[in-house]
């Protein structure tokens, strides 16, 4: 008889609509994610009682009893609400006292709330699973990697804020900033307030217009069109404006292993099946136009070799992006 299979554990709540509870875990290492599920909690207590004491704690510092001392009933009733940051590096006290506190707090929001960040790694991992075990909340905000999660993450910022902005605005808008997640939500910031109507790619190129074309983003999709002059152009811009050659190198191979596997697929699989969004594919086999297998394995062999010269092998990393660069459209006219 096969095993049972054993069931997925339902997934937590989101940031954004993360409850007050006794008890909140805000678990991942997207910190501006956790500081907006840490701030959600906190407005929720102060809806429950504006009067409400918020104390800091540093489970790293945490001295043995800290905790039976802030929790006990209050002479004067006021609601008390504990922020405890960073329980990744939890000391051993910290661990026991929460443990013991997590056994023997109840399901029901009365005078004391705690939300515990922990944002990396499995230290005070008999904590973590404890909570998860009572039933509190628990919140992941795992970092945001893929453009296509910051796209939407950028979309869902506007839709909150009740303003529209079409998908290629949006997409322009993760090239310019996307390498951040803060910054990206302060450009999305901006806009809702500086800008009125619809947020269309001329916004967006109007305020971030020369972020825009000093990204590898550019340079990449100039250099994957064949377009030399403007390839090159965008390329030194970028140099000269402090962009390091490594993270340039880096976004060309990710345009050019986009398209290969695009290629591959050769219309076949879904957008989930390649692991990408369906405005990715769409614009990989527009990009694809031109080229042929031969032509886009030389250009990945040339980005190869420039990716070993920046970062070590070579002595001119300045000179290696840009001989890639120009060995990609050379591949692409052949």
């Amino acid at each position: 008889m096969p095993p049972a299979r054993r069931s997925r554990p339902a997934a937590g709540p989101s940031w954004r609509d993360v409850p007050l509870a006794p008890i909140v875990l805000v678990r991942g290492g997207e910190g501006l994610l956790v500081d907006r599920a840490v701030a959600r909690v906190a407005a929720l207590v102060r809806e429950h009682d504006p009067e409400a004491e918020v104390t800091q704690i540093e489970a790293g510092v945490y001295d043995r009893g800290q905790l039976d001392m802030l929790t006990s009933p209050s002479l004067f009733g006021e609601h008390r609400h504990l922020v405890v940051s960073g329980a990744e590096a939890a000391s051993d006290a910290f661990v026991e006292d929460a443990l013991s506190y997590v056994a023997s707090a109840g399901q029901t929001v009365s005078d004391v709330t705690m939300v515990i960040r922990h944002e990396k790694g499995t230290r005070g991992k008999k904590l973590l699973d404890a909570i998860a075990k009572a039933g509190y909340p628990v919140v992941t905000c795992e970092v945001i990697k893929r453009d296509s999660d910051k796209v939407d993450f950028a979309a869902a910022e506007f839709s909150s804020a009740e303003r529209r902005a079409t998908r290629p605005a949006v997409q322009s808008l993760v090239e310019a900033l996307g390498s951040d997640l803060r910054e990206l939500a302060a450009g999305c910031s901006q806009l809702i307030a500086d800008t009125s109507g619809t947020i269309t790619p001329d916004v967006v190129e109007r305020y971030y217009g020369g972020r825009v074309e000093a990204t590898g983003f550019r340079v990449a999709d100039a250099a994957v069109a064949g377009e030399r002059t403007e390839a090159i152009t965008l390329l030194r811009h970028a140099l000269e404006t402090g962009v390091d050659p490594v993270p340039l190198v880096a976004v060309l191979a990710m345009k050019l292993r986009t398209l290969a596997k695009v290629a591959a697929a050769r219309g076949r699989g879904t957008a989930a099946d390649l692991g990408m969004a369906p405005w990715q594919i769409d614009r990989a086999r527009r990009d694809l136009r031109g080229w042929g297998p031969d032509g886009l394995a030389a250009a990945i062999t040339a980005v190869a070799d420039a990716d070993a010269q920046v970062k070590g092998e070579g002595r001119d990393a300045r000179f290696a992006v840009e001989r890639a660069v120009l060995r990609v459209i050379t591949a692409r006219e052949g």
